[in-house]
């Protein structure tokens, strides 16, 4: 108990720390991305996920908390992930890179054992579908950080009902770590996750609900994850159906995210985010509920009614498209970005 209050608090202080220290270089390095026409940098999901690695490895290396075989390979195996994605961060790789490098990695976490072969290739695809879509919540200022802390709680209450402990402290401190981030993250934000950070995010989170739902009834386990996900799932839908029906690429970046969407409401930037926190917050806590058995799954058709009411109704609100620059412009921002 008390290694897990001073590893969560160490995790937040250093979290903090380094992604103040880690802004400027990445302005000068160039790993940014715009966001209303400033320059983001996107290092701080290196943060996030050096900080998390250390702190949870300095726990197994002492001896004081073991994280178990599992566990150590699932963080060894979301770190990998974390490299790809700051190498997409730096050279801007292709979608199917990412997806390819997710799904390797998640082979070597899904405990087949406990789950079969078909059992385990649902849960592989569960978390390349959620890593990928929690990337997607990676385009508001404080979006992913505040949706990731919630989770990363919620999916923490089910390990330590499960009696996982070294799970339960590894996401206490990645909550930690990611609440450190976030204190510069808020808008206006100072720092970004970038893919690092939410491909790191989402598939730490994704995998530990495989890991602990593995035995479990497949039905029962489908509702919790989906709960734990809700948020970042119904922004992904929103976003294929409208680049859908708008006959738009459907990887061509646009402001049609559920944040997006709230603005024209009269929300504020900051407003979206808690509104979409308070969702998240209410989804995660009817999945720890029937993960813990509190409650029927019967519970779980409010959620996915809520979800696809939200994205019927945010389809109806119209969003502008920006406007797209002729290609000799684009070439002479690309010289100034290269030169």
């Amino acid at each position: 108990m008390l290694y897990g209050i001073a590893a969560a608090t160490a995790a937040l202080l250093l979290a903090a720390v380094l992604c103040a220290l880690l802004r400027v270089p990445a302005l000068r390095a160039g790993i940014v991305d715009r966001r209303r026409q400033r320059r983001l940098p996107l290092l701080g999901g290196v943060a996030v996920a050096a900080v998390t690695c250390l702190v949870a490895w300095a726990g197994r290396w002492t001896g004081i908390a073991p994280l178990g075989e599992g566990v150590g390979r699932l963080l060894a195996a979301a770190a990998c992930v974390a490299g790809l994605g700051l190498l997409a961060d730096v050279w801007r790789l292709r979608r199917r890179v990412l997806v390819a490098g997710t799904a390797v990695a998640a082979a070597f976490v899904v405990p087949y054992q406990e789950t079969g072969l078909p059992g385990g290739l649902l849960g592989l695809g569960w978390i390349v579908l959620a890593t990928l879509a929690f990337k997607g919540l990676d385009h508001a200022d404080g979006l992913a950080g505040t949706v990731g802390v919630i989770t990363a709680f919620g999916a923490g209450a089910c390990a330590a009902a499960e009696v996982m402990d070294g799970l339960a402290v590894l996401l206490s401190v990645f909550a930690a770590a990611l609440t450190g981030f976030l204190m510069h993250n808020w808008h206006p934000a100072r720092i970004g996750l970038g893919a690092c950070g939410s491909l790191f995010t989402g598939f730490l989170l994704s995998s530990s609900l495989v890991f602990t739902r593995a035995g479990y009834d497949l039905t029962p386990s489908a509702a919790v994850v989906f709960c734990l996900g809700a948020v970042a799932l119904a922004d992904a839908l929103l976003v294929v159906l409208s680049r859908g029906l708008a006959r738009r690429p459907l990887l061509r970046r646009g402001p049609d995210h559920l944040v997006h969407r709230l603005r024209p409401l009269g929300l504020t930037p900051q407003g979206s985010v808690i509104l979409l926190g308070a969702g998240s917050f209410a989804s995660v806590l009817v999945g720890v509920l029937v993960h813990a058995g509190w409650t029927g799954d019967g519970v779980v058709a409010w959620v996915a009614g809520g979800v696809l009411l939200g994205v019927g109704v945010a389809l109806r609100i119209p969003v502008r498209q920006p406007r797209r620059m002729p290609s000799t412009q684009v070439r002479g921002q690309l010289r100034v970005r290269n030169g």
